[in-house]
């Protein structure tokens, strides 16, 4: 411990010009004198730490003074380049790749072990998903106003967007911006968007708000159901939503409980699973399902046939 709050002494010391030891013992949860006592090893380490007493003084890094090596631990390394490795996988140019054979040639022999984390942001969209990412990180880069067509279950819409955070959540990738339609924050889903285009147009950066990403923003259920699941599909309900999500029936079948925000969508999820589901409850989505599976067996009559 002591030697992660030595580091984590000199990390702030090299970011800022200067701190104080309340500061730091606030910020480690230690007392004062601890702080005083790793200033000293610090200094016995080599490193010119400079304090200063009364109004406007502090603790401070000489300066002039730079690190000759970094003070990332070889599991630090590991887990940027696993970090590199996961953008890499969704690039659409040799960025990354380079980035990361510039850290191990400067690095190889404080990279020690092998890799133990592979992580893939890539999807069955990637031919299409990369050259999106590119054109909205080089839009953010230079603060240029986005066009695209939008596809969204209220309809389609052609929107201009000031983009300000590309976001991978929910296995899918988003963009964070201005919508000047709407004249509001939104949030818009990559693989819903056609015809992305930088437009040139430059605009000012607003104040930036950072999007709520939990469930309980993005998914306020308020629509309580009830289904039975036969057994062979546990694996689906485990996968997608957990495994408290179900009760276990003496007959084998599955209860299920959740709190959906959108009917149609809950519809749709449920009929993936044909025969193999019953919604108890609420008795508007059995006849929303009903009415869906009429309508399918309409299309599939031999008599409709071509």
């Amino acid at each position: 411990m002591k030697i992660d709050r030595l580091i984590g002494i000199l990390s702030i010391l090299l970011q800022k010009e200067k701190t104080t030891a309340p500061e730091l013992a606030e910020r480690f949860e230690v007392s004062r004198r601890t702080i005083n006592r790793d200033i000293e090893d610090l200094c016995k380490a080599g490193i010119p730490i400079r304090t200063m007493q009364g109004t406007g003084g502090g603790i401070s890094i000489m300066d002039g003074y730079r690190m000759d090596r970094t003070i990332l631990t070889s599991k630090d390394m590991q887990m940027i380049l696993a970090g590199l490795r996961s953008l890499d996988s969704v690039s659409g140019s040799s960025y990354y790749g380079q980035l990361m054979e510039k850290i191990r040639t400067g690095s190889s022999e404080f990279i020690s072990g092998r890799d133990s984390m592979l992580i893939d942001l890539s999807s069955w969209y990637k031919g299409t998903l990369a050259p999106k990412i590119e054109i909205i990180q080089e839009a953010i880069d230079d603060r240029h106003l986005l066009d695209f067509k939008y596809y969204a279950p209220s309809g389609e819409s052609v929107r201009t967007i000031e983009p300000y955070y590309l976001v991978f959540q929910w296995s899918s990738w988003y963009v964070w911006g201005w919508c000047l339609s709407r004249r509001d924050f939104r949030l818009f889903k990559l693989n819903r968007m056609d015809g992305l285009s930088d437009t040139g147009e430059a605009f000012i950066c607003r104040e930036v708000p950072m999007p709520d990403l939990s469930n309980e923003k993005i998914f306020p259920g308020g629509i309580p159901v009830k289904a039975l699941f036969t057994p062979d599909v546990k694996w689906r309900l485990v996968e997608e939503f957990g495994s408290e999500c179900f009760t276990e029936m003496d007959d084998g079948r599955l209860l299920f409980s959740a709190d959906y925000t959108n009917m149609e969508n809950f519809v749709t999820w449920i009929l993936t699973f044909g025969g193999n589901a019953e919604v108890l409850e609420p008795p508007e989505v059995r006849r929303a399902i009903r009415k869906a599976a009429e309508e399918t067996l309409k299309n599939y009559m031999e008599d409709n046939a071509v």
